[in-house]
């Protein structure tokens, strides 16, 4: 890490903070609090050769910071950083800690295997404005063997955003996948998650067009922002455009009144979908998430058709694997600690957790299973 304003005190606590670990130093020349311009704190297990570094101690099991012999209570620490901006902007939520033991009402684990043999699945991505996700969903489904192209929704003027429309038509008669990513389209203000790109979709041309696809057995995916949209034009949970009512699912503002930027593990529920065909029920991944208005919220007669159907893919849990309300493992507080939903078919899936961040070297110093590719799964539904 590069050491910045709190100097090297800073730097030590937040890698503690983070793993849990504690460090011991054994310097009494290094000042930990000062400004060192152009400096960086390096955790290795390897000597370092270089001329000017300095050896200040080493990492702990144990949290608890020592410095020449005298004792830091890091939990004391933790609590004193995180507290001063707590009015403002809360860390956690004061609320009973529930768990939840629903599960889908799934039979035999299907086979899903396409109408369409292709060697090399096209893929369309389309980007919003504010769309931030594109690259990471095109280099993922280039390497896992498809042929992914980005296509941008312009909407400067309404030629452009009738062009674009075409263009997005035009894609969709020659792909097998349609991708809608993550970011924030346009600007999420004022409580316009996914909303845009749900209007987009329900534009007649478009509507016919993702119905038609859908017909010849193609694919849909949508992370975070793309998955409010779905949820919004009613692709998910129903499988169509349109069909929306006053009870149907939302995904609404997270509970703690704010973005949340962190890790998450979440819990295989059905593998009945090309999307999750590799995995099976019960297999966890740590997943990074990234939203302001990620809660899945539906009623109890909703979320009950939705278990009875089978429609629940994955969930948040706790380390003890159990789904939970609890603030740090189910950050936005989701409705039965829900992170995403299968269409009827099991075609269409939507998710708030950023699978197709992972790649090498990406999350090193975070333990648990981080690459859930159902990129590839959703590529080997069409070999």
């Amino acid at each position: 890490m590069v050491i910045k304003m709190g100097g090297v005190a800073e730097m030590l606590s937040k890698m503690s903070f983070g793993n849990r670990l504690g460090f011991e130093i054994n310097n009494k020349d290094i000042d930990l609090f000062s400004l060192k311009p152009a400096s960086i704190l390096i955790e290795t297990t390897e000597e370092l050769l270089y001329k000017n570094a300095i050896l200040l101690g080493e990492v702990t099991d144990k949290f608890e910071g020592k410095v020449n012999g005298e004792k830091i209570d890091l939990e004391e620490v933790e609590t004193t950083w995180l507290n001063k901006l707590n009015p403002i902007f809360p860390y956690k939520l004061e609320e009973k800690i529930e768990t939840y033991d629903i599960k889908n009402k799934i039979g035999e684990k299907k086979i899903y295997k396409s109408s369409v043999t292709i060697a090399k699945p096209r893929v369309i991505i389309a980007a919003f404005p504010g769309t931030n996700s594109e690259y990471d969903m095109y280099n993922r489904f280039n390497e896992n063997g498809g042929e992914a192209k980005i296509t941008l929704l312009r909407n400067l003027t309404q030629k452009h955003l009738v062009e674009s429309v075409d263009e997005m038509c035009k894609d969709l008669r020659n792909s097998q996948i349609f991708v809608l990513p993550g970011g924030f389209s346009a600007g999420d203000e004022p409580d316009g998650s996914g909303k845009f790109m749900a209007a987009v979709l329900q534009n007649p041309k478009l509507m016919d067009e993702i119905k038609a696809f859908l017909d010849r057995d193609g694919l849909i995916l949508g992370v975070c922002n793309g998955f409010q949209a779905l949820v919004k034009s009613g692709l998910l949970p129903y499988g169509e455009i349109g069909n929306v009512h006053e009870n149907s699912p939302t995904l609404t503002f997270n509970k703690i009144g704010r973005h949340i930027s962190q890790i998450v593990k979440t819990k295989i529920v059905t593998n009945n979908s090309p999307w999750l065909s590799s995995f099976e029920i019960g297999e966890t991944f740590d997943i990074p998430v990234s939203h302001g208005e990620g809660r899945f919220y539906a009623s109890d007669e909703v979320l009950k058709q939705l278990f009875e159907n089978g429609q629940i893919a994955t969930q948040y849990v706790n380390f003890d694997l159990e789904a939970t309300n609890e603030f740090r493992f189910n950050p936005n507080g989701s409705s039965f600690a829900i992170e995403g939903i299968i269409s009827p078919d099991g075609r269409i899936f939507g998710k708030m957790g950023h699978s197709e961040r992972y790649s090498r070297d990406t999350f090193k110093n975070i333990d648990g299973n981080k690459n859930q590719n159902l990129i590839l799964n959703g590529i080997k539904y069409f070999k």
